[in-house]
């Protein structure tokens, strides 16, 4: 088996005091691998990641919203007040009560919202967790077909078999673990360029539902993540791409002429994450192309360390 590789130094004051060990891959026009470093075939759980492609499965099942709420069905939202009132208004369109989610009850990602949220006498709330915009499709999803809703997270429910066939039919590989993922819905496993081979999919649709959700992406990149996100600052900075986060440090992403990048790193820090896809995609020379912002790319990937309050050093990747 193929080993994680050193992908990036930690250096406080000229000193490489720590390294991340990661994988990423990058695949070309075509589909095929331009270039990797590290495990980017072995399987692995990529998160949220993996919401796409969940979204995919409810919109083949009937799912039909605007685009701005379909990108938070897509969504890690941060919980700003427009991320909260959209999962209702998903739920809403089914007629589906807000006590049916089966989230935990969190506080929203973002720190000015979750401050917002306290100092008004807010507490946790399933809404609020990130994953809401997913599960509210799932339960409209459900309720339009005629399913269980209180079983929709069970392996064995018509919803989850139905994602799990869209998963391995976009990834175009067997899905060999299934796990539960923070939100407690199935987690399914597949390889960086499985990860990355379902986004390009996602890419090039040019009609149907593989389409719309690509389209959801691209029209509200602050709908999938939030609007201080580094993955709106990435998407918007490359019009007509597509890309989603995920815990663990995860990350993919997909231009649209099919190219598609994919990484994760091991020790899961998110901080190292943004670096890591900013650095591949420079790799590419993605960031000299004359349709791409290039100076908004690169500040995506610029992690600085401080000491005493000022920078004096950073996350530096070695790809």
């Amino acid at each position: 088996m193929t080993a994680p590789q050193v992908v990036a130094e930690i250096v406080r004051s000229g000193f490489v005091e720590g390294h991340h060990y990661g994988s990423v891959v990058a695949l070309d026009a075509a589909g095929d691998i331009e270039w990797s470093v590290g495990a980017v075939e072995e399987s692995m759980l990529p998160r949220s990641c993996n919401k796409p492609l969940q979204a995919l499965a409810m919109v083949r099942l009937g799912l039909d919203l605007p685009d701005d709420l379909l990108a938070l069905v897509c969504a890690s939202h941060s919980g700003e007040p427009f991320h909260i009132d959209g999962a209702r208004q998903i739920l809403a369109t089914a007629g589906v009560d807000e006590a049916s989610l089966r989230t935990p009850p969190d506080y929203p990602l973002d720190d000015d919202a979750r401050t917002e949220l306290i100092r008004a006498g807010g507490d946790k709330a399933p809404i609020a967790m990130n994953c809401s915009g997913k599960h509210s499709g799932m339960l409209v999803t459900c309720a339009i077909n005629g399913w269980d809703l209180a079983t929709y997270l069970d392996l064995d429910h018509p919803l989850q078999r139905a994602i799990l066939t869209t998963f391995a039919e976009l990834t175009g590989e067997p899905v060999t673990t299934i796990a539960i993922d923070g939100c407690g819905a199935p987690l399914l496993s597949t390889s960086l360029v499985g990860l990355a081979r379902a986004f390009r999919a996602l890419a090039v649709a040019t009609d149907g539902p593989e389409a719309r959700v690509a389209s959801a992406i691209r029209r509200h990149p602050e709908f999938v993540s939030g609007t201080r996100r580094d993955e709106r600052a990435l998407l918007t900075a490359m019009p007509g791409s597509i890309g989603k986060a995920g815990a663990e440090s995860c990350y993919v992403v997909a231009l649209p002429d099919g190219r598609a990048f994919a990484l994760k790193t091991d020790d899961g820090a998110p901080r190292v994450r943004p670096v890591l896809m900013a650095a591949a995609l420079r790799k590419s020379g993605v960031d000299l192309e004359d349709w791409v912002d290039g100076d908004a790319v690169r500040a995506t990937g610029v992690l600085e360390l401080l000491g005493g309050g000022v920078p004096v050093g950073e996350i530096r990747a070695t790809l």
